[in-house]
């Protein structure tokens, strides 16, 4: 699979183990050995120009540190955990030579953990939304009979009939504790009132926790929550409110049992105490692509019963959403669809239809952590025009800013993403390809030397090595443009007529290679004599290999690489 982009900055690490050229299970022998062999090839004293000596120096301290790390099995187990990242943190300095690697482990994490909670107390995670009703019942009004007042003129009017602005901040003050400060302003009719919060959660243990909150403003209220974890498949949450106004005190409690029958069934138990009190029973369905949901209630006021269906479309980040519900008091019907359209943007539309409800229809949008809601009252009745308007005009309006804008903004801030990464990498790139340039002029008196020797015995000899994306033209030869040479490298790894590739994360991190293509799917391809007779091998970019194999062998004379 393709490396994708967020790993880039680990693919332009270097991977020890492919840079001696050793499987991650090897032996403290084989690392040693491994390392004396490379030693060869680059130590600085094996090399008298002043030049050369200066290349083999950056690339033999490479080597050397590599050979370092993972021959001491305190660093190499954190270096397995943690790759260069855990090596790089300083944190090794201040860890007891004398630890075993499980306690290194330890006492890494412990400080990572320390470090998270200093990361903690400074990171605030700010939420808020804004939610603006409109009353354009007018726009959808039956006119007026003829033989009504002539001189009357029904008003055609749309209007705001109240604002909401709501705002938090949660302030993680340990692993366990959080507080989170908010507060919203609210006008309806001219009339305003504010209200202001703080609640504080704490988290018991792995199987519960707590939350205890308090409102002020026009009115007060308190209020506690908890959660327990009763077994792996049943929990237990609660909650108790009381609040202060005018008329005086209003109590209230609910209760909910949850059991999950087995992966995708769950059922939950709610009763209700407040003023009416009622008890809720709710099965729900759910995978990764279905949500089903089934409710009936049975209360002092009113009864109901629902279903609710959520169908996800994956490949389209797109969610579409029908409900029913049935009640005493009266019935609604509900569609809706969400779409994302950015990575941190998301756009809604609900129409409502009911009685004795009307028709409303709702616009929400969501962008990052601020969500913006448009309630929009069409009709006091079911009329067939709002309906109609509610539904269409919205989908409408989507596609066309969606064509218009979206579309064209989407399109320019992927082309400068893509202008940013190249930027970021030329450089970077541009220095391991300068360093894989170097190890090669270095390895070339020792590839010499083994095509020499294994030619007399007719042993391996490699032919032609590219490694990279490997395109074929249209008569099935190479492209090597799309790839690297990498015939001296491989070359230079074989020993006795034997080639061993051990299974790595990337064979970028081979002595002489490089990634000429970061975050895209790669392979090596290998043709080499062995025996007087051609063979070739195509690999994937983390498969090991052990040449030469009879499987190999070309029965008929493949065409050449051509180089373009």
């Amino acid at each position: 699979m393709a490396a994708s982009l967020e790993e880039d900055d680990d693919i332009l690490k270097s991977d020890y183990y492919a840079l001696l050229n050793v499987a991650r299970d090897a032996s403290l022998e084989e690392i040693n050995n491994a390392f004396r062999h490379l030693s060869k090839i680059y130590h600085p004293d094996k090399h008298v120009n002043p030049d050369r000596k200066k290349k083999a120096e950056e690339i033999f301290n490479k080597l050397r540190k590599a050979h370092d790390v993972l021959r001491d099995k305190r660093t190499r187990a954190v270096y397995d955990m943690f790759g260069e990242k855990g090596l790089e943190q300083g944190d090794m300095e201040i860890v007891a030579r004398t630890k075993t690697p499980a306690e290194i482990i330890a006492e890494y994490e412990r400080i990572q953990k320390e470090r998270e909670e200093r990361r903690l107390q400074q990171r605030t995670n700010p939420r808020g939304s804004i939610t603006v009703s409109v009353n354009a019942t007018d726009l959808f009004e039956a006119d007026y009979e003829e033989d009504d007042l002539m001189d009357y003129e029904p008003s055609r009017t749309v209007e705001i009939s109240s604002m909401s602005i709501s705002q938090s901040v949660e302030c993680p003050l340990t692993l366990k504790d959080t507080l989170v400060v908010g507060g919203n302003l609210d006008t309806r009719n001219g009339i305003g009132q504010g209200m202001f919060s703080i609640m504080w959660r704490r988290l018991i243990s792995t199987k519960g926790w707590a939350e205890l909150d308090v409102h002020l403003g026009s009115a007060a209220a308190f209020g506690v929550t908890g959660f327990r974890q009763i077994s792996q498949r049943c929990y237990f949450r609660f909650g108790g409110r009381i609040e202060v106004t005018q008329l005086g005190y209003r109590p209230s409690a609910t209760f909910m049992l949850a059991y999950q029958f087995d992966r995708n069934i769950q059922g939950r138990l709610t009763y209700n105490l407040s003023r009416p009190s009622s008890i809720n029973t709710t099965v729900v369905y759910s995978n990764e692509q279905h949500h089903l949901s089934t409710s009936a209630q049975l209360g002092v006021r009113s009864s109901h019963l629902s279903l609710t269906y959520v169908r996800t479309f994956l490949e389209h980040n797109t969610k579409v959403r029908g409900a029913l519900k049935l009640s005493t008091v009266g019935s609604v019907v509900e569609c809706s669809v969400e779409k994302k359209i950015t990575d941190f943007s998301h756009v809604g539309g609900t129409l409502l239809v009911g009685v004795p409800l009307g028709v409303h229809l709702k616009i929400k949008l969501l962008r990052g952590q601020q969500s913006f809601f448009f309630p929009i009252y069409l009709s006091e009745g079911l009329s067939p025009s709002a309906i109609v308007y509610g539904a269409v005009v919205p989908l409408v309006s989507y596609f066309v800013i969606r064509k218009l804008i979206v579309n064209p903004f989407l399109k320019q801030q992927k082309q400068r993403e893509m202008e940013k990464q190249k930027e970021e990498y030329a450089e970077r790139l541009a220095q391991r390809k300068e360093e894989a340039s170097k190890a090669v002029e270095l390895m070339k008196a020792t590839y010499e030397r083994c095509v020499e020797m294994e030619e007399k015995k007719s042993g391996l000899v490699v032919m032609k090595a590219l490694y990279g994306k490997l395109l074929s033209s249209d008569d099935g030869e190479i492209l090597e443009h799309t790839c690297i040479d990498v015939t001296i490298p491989i070359q230079a790894l074989v020993k006795d007529s034997k080639l061993i590739l051990p299974e790595t994360l990337s064979k970028s991190g081979l002595p002489g290679f490089y990634d000429p293509f970061i975050g895209e799917e790669k392979k090596l391809y290998i043709r080499y004599k062995f025996r007087s007779r051609l063979h070739q091998v195509f690999l994937s970019d983390t498969e090991p290999i052990r040449l030469p194999q009879q499987k190999h062998l070309m029965q008929v004379e493949e065409p050449h690489v051509r180089s373009l």
